[in-house]
């Protein structure tokens, strides 16, 4: 009996080849998709699980009270030590880790790398995986060296390269070597190697060699360090808050202490709820359009399922008058729903394995192979066919298995107790759906076209940047300016700025600045950056008021300094050029200082933040820098790169000159919001594919409900553009009646969307009524390609029919 379901199913398949492709596609369309998403979903939720030990393994951020006083993800470098040695019933074990951007030579390779200066509990406390060497004593000594498993294949070629030496330079453009002494396989994304995802550690040295970079990790004052703690079992992070608190007041000073509140957060949580539970909320709402997309499909089969009524409408009566029960035809249009499903997440496993590059590519991280999910996710996988089946083939088997018998046999629509209100609300649905969609797609869109247009208040094209070697001092910094000065001679450039920051959210701290003879305790926390006088020019930064640290050939002046306008309001002077030429000190420094010039307010963050008070030095004020920001002159630029990569090798030879454009910094600082326009358009192509499916099921059912009609109408005159506006009418009311519904319903969403972002564009209301004629006209040459057939039929034939 079952395989007699099963055959009947086929041939009926068969049968209705045109609707049984529909079926399977449009349903395939939405399990692939979703399944990719969840999938992706999944991913992200098992980063830092690897880890061992994940579960009582913690990193230590720092909330501040003003965010521009320090980082949240770092604490005090010397919090975890102490933790270990004075709580160890509570704190089993602790690693440190100070983060810089070194050049690495290897054998003809020399490269920028980000790299990891960290305790000698590396290994022990996270259970990466060794490849190569001994992880006993792997940072044992202070010129052994960590790589991952990428970054030694890239330098020697193999993982197999213990005992092998790179050269690596330190800020005073020493160079030293460094053994290999592990190779390590890290997990992606993890929250030690990969805390922030624009700076990779790919390589990990010890402690013990960090006096040789000029810089400290033991020490309450420095707020710039990673912390990571690992409790003893039984033990709750919140047993913690105490003892921190109490090594904090006991050995920071007053203003860390006063305007900072610790976190505890454990590791797997970490990645999360980064940059404010970005991660999290970019999970949510992909899982949400996933989730709409499968909808959509479920009720384009059911629509088109029930469409498939006519042709069946013989075979039904002739089963019930041969004794087939109502129990039976449901079990059979059951099982045909069951068929397709099974057909069309088998394709959809095709398509996930055919389409994950081009998903990978959309989210920017890789899916999990196939062999990657537990095997229990196959008892998921059943209960979603068997659900899935259920929820898609239930209405319609009970729709067509209630046909009376005479009824059935004539051929006649008219007997089914169809539910035409519950239908047409289901496309309207899927129309809803696609309007919320094209809605939001264009609103980011827009947001995203604002992050890189002219309001960014600075010109960022033509402007590439490049990390120089080192030499913090004096004398190093006086030797780059020559550089600097011969590198602008080059006929393809316009000009270049020797900085510390470039315009991609990264600044060197922060200063406190109050007024000279003004009360200390009520300074402004402002943005610290140290650039030279070029950097306005390189940048094409407006000003408001004043130089911009002193005129080209002059001797620079260490104690002028520039401000933002935002700064100048913050200190008392509304129009920017009450502010030059005042003084005012900082509480980290001795020195007064006279502000020259005020800039015009600049993004130098994201648009989620408000524009930051901001102060400019010179670079010669702490002798530190990192790039050259480089202004190239219009024209051919594959031409103009290759020029300036030769004057490069010919000023600083052995230096690598990796570059990027200011567009490719600014995809960075916005990569969850342009992965989420990915998205959008992806969903938006989908969302009008099963919405026109669902159109296509729903006119076919009504052309074989009013064949009859038509041919009458044809008969008294009516013409076929008469009869083609009948049926557009029809639709049009449903998509107006969902578009009028699904207007507010995106206001509210995107409103609330760009209401994270302190700069946004403002929601017109013209853009959405064009959107909506758009799905319109779409709309109606799908419903005119399905109706002229029945509008040029001979209206003999059509009164024929029943």
């Amino acid at each position: 009996m079952l395989l007699n379901y099963f055959l009947i199913a086929w041939r009926n398949m068969k049968k209705n080849r045109f609707h049984a492709i529909l079926n399977i596609v449009g349903l395939a369309i939405g399990i692939a998709f979703t399944g990719m998403i969840m999938a992706h979903v999944w991913n992200e939720l098992q980063v830092n699980k690897e880890l061992k030990n994940a579960d009582r393994q913690f990193v230590i951020r720092s909330r501040w009270k003003d965010p521009n006083m320090g980082f949240d993800l770092s604490t005090s470098g010397a919090l975890p030590k102490a933790l270990k040695e004075q709580y160890p019933s509570l704190v089993k074990n602790y690693y440190r880790w100070d983060g810089v951007t070194l050049t690495v030579h290897g054998d003809q390779k020399d490269f920028k790398e980000s790299v990891q200066i960290g305790d000698s509990t590396f290994l022990n406390m996270f259970g990466f995986r060794v490849l190569a060497g001994n992880a006993d004593n792997a940072l044992s000594t202070p010129n052994s060296m960590i790589m991952t498993e990428p970054m030694a294949k890239k330098y020697f070629g193999t993982v197999n390269a213990i005992g092998r030496s790179v050269e690596i330079e330190n800020m005073a453009g020493q160079r030293q070597p460094f053994m290999l002494t592990a190779v390590i396989r890290t997990p992606r994304d993890n929250a030690v190697t990969d805390l922030i995802s624009n700076y990779r550690n790919g390589i990990i040295l010890p402690e013990s060699s960090i006096s040789y970079f000029g810089r400290t990790i033991d020490n309450w004052t420095n707020m710039y360090i990673v912390g990571y703690i690992e409790l003893q079992a039984g033990v709750r992070a919140s047993q913690l808050y105490g003892p921190i608190k109490k090594l904090l007041k006991e050995n920071t000073p007053a203003n860390v202490y006063e305007n900072l509140t610790p976190d505890v957060v454990n590791v797997r949580d970490n990645y999360l709820n980064q940059n404010n539970g970005l991660v999290r909320k970019m999970l949510f709402t992909l899982s949400a359009i996933g989730l709409f997309i499968l909808l959509m499909a479920l009720i384009n089969f059911i629509n088109i399922s029930v469409s498939r009524a006519a042709s069946r409408m013989k075979e039904i009566g002739m089963r019930k008058v041969l004794g087939g029960k109502k129990q039976q035809l449901v079990v059979q249009f059951l099982v045909e729903s069951m068929i397709t499903v099974c057909i069309s997440t088998l394709l959809a496993f095709g398509c996930y394995l055919l389409s994950a590059p081009w998903f990978e590519q959309l989210v920017g991280k890789p899916l999990p192979a196939l062999s990657d999910f537990p095997v229990y996710f196959i008892t998921y996988l059943l209960l979603f066919v068997i659900l899935t089946g259920l929820a898609a083939g239930l209405y319609p088997a009970f729709v067509l298995s209630a046909l009376p018998s005479l009824s059935s046999l004539k051929g006649s629509l008219k007997s089914v107790k169809e539910n035409i209100l519950l239908r047409k609300s289901l496309v309207a649905f899927q129309f809803f759906t696609a309007v919320v969609v094209l809605i939001g797609a264009f609103i980011i869109t827009k947001q995203i076209q604002l992050f890189f247009s002219k309001g960014i208040g600075y010109e960022k094209e033509f402007v590439i940047s490049a990390q120089v070697p080192r030499d913090w001092s004096p004398a190093g910094v006086l030797k780059m300016q020559g550089i600097r000065k011969l590198l602008a001679e080059s006929p393809v450039i316009k000009d270049v700025s020797l900085t510390y920051e470039i315009m991609d959210g990264n600044n060197g701290g922060s200063l406190n600045i109050f007024p000279l003879g003004g009360d200390a305790t009520s300074a402004i926390t402002t943005f610290q950056l140290s650039t030279d006088r070029h950097f306005a020019t390189t940048f094409q930064v407006p000003m408001a008021a004043g130089e911009y640290l002193g005129k080209e050939g002059m001797p620079v002046d260490v104690h002028k300094i520039v401000i933002n306008a935002k700064l100048a309001k913050a200190l008392g002077y509304p129009d920017p050029a009450d502010a030059v030429g005042k003084q005012v000190k900082f509480a980290e420094l001795q020195d007064a200082y006279t502000i020259g010039g005020v800039t015009k307010d600049f993004h130098f963050q994201s648009m989620q933040l408000s524009i930051t008070p901001m102060v400019i030095l010179p670079v010669e004020v702490f002798n530190i820098y990192r790039y050259f920001a480089i202004k190239l002159k219009a024209g051919n630029m594959p031409d103009a790169l290759e020029k300036v990569q030769q004057k490069w090798a010919q000023l600083m030879p052995g230096a690598p000159f990796e570059y990027k454009f200011m567009d490719e910094s600014l995809s960075k600082m916005y990569k969850s919001e342009i992965q989420l326009k990915r998205t959008a358009y992806t969903a938006t192509v989908l969302a009008l594919v099963i919405v026109l499916l669902g159109v296509i099921g729903l006119v076919s059912l009504t052309i074989q409900k009013r064949t009859r009609e038509m041919g009458i109408r044809k008969i008294l005159g009516a013409s076929v553009n008469s009869i083609i506006r009948l049926f557009i009418k029809d639709f049009m009311g449903i998509m107006i009646i969902a578009s009028l519904l699904a207007i507010p319903v995106a206001y509210s969403l995107m409103r609330f969307w760009l209401s994270t972002y302190e700069y946004h564009i403002e929601i017109s209301v013209m853009p959405i009524v064009i959107i909506i004629i758009l799905l319109g006209l779409l709309t109606a040459i799908m419903i005119v390609l399905q109706t002229l057939k029945l509008a040029f039929a001979n209206p003999v034939k059509s009164l024929n029919i029943e």
